[in-house]
């Protein structure tokens, strides 16, 4: 979708504070509306629209209970090996089941 803003207009903007029930995420990322809007679909009562700016961007307010941040730390040099010597031989087993 055109929209005629540039890649860093396209923002995503949480906002809440420590006395409301709910948080608000305005985002014009693509990935995020279609997990919100399915999240919506599905959980109306904890989670819903509330605005479409016309320009590509979607509002929604979810129950801040269900809303989390979750910052994963970087893989060691090992786990990264590790994770990849696994990948490769489920990738040659699947491969081979062919």
């Amino acid at each position: 979708m055109k929209t005629g803003l540039t890649k860093r207009q396209k923002t995503t903007c949480i906002y809440f504070d420590e006395s409301s029930k709910t948080v608000e995420i305005q985002t014009h990322n693509t990935a995020l509306k279609k997990r919100l809007a399915q999240y919506a679909a599905k959980h109306p009562d904890l989670c819903r629209q509330t605005d479409d700016d016309e320009q590509g961007g979607l509002t929604f307010e979810i129950d801040r209970r269900r809303f989390a941040v979750r910052l994963t730390a970087p893989y060691s040099d090992e786990r990264r090996q590790a994770a990849s010597e696994l990948a490769k031989g489920n990738t040659n087993r699947l491969r081979n089941a062919k």
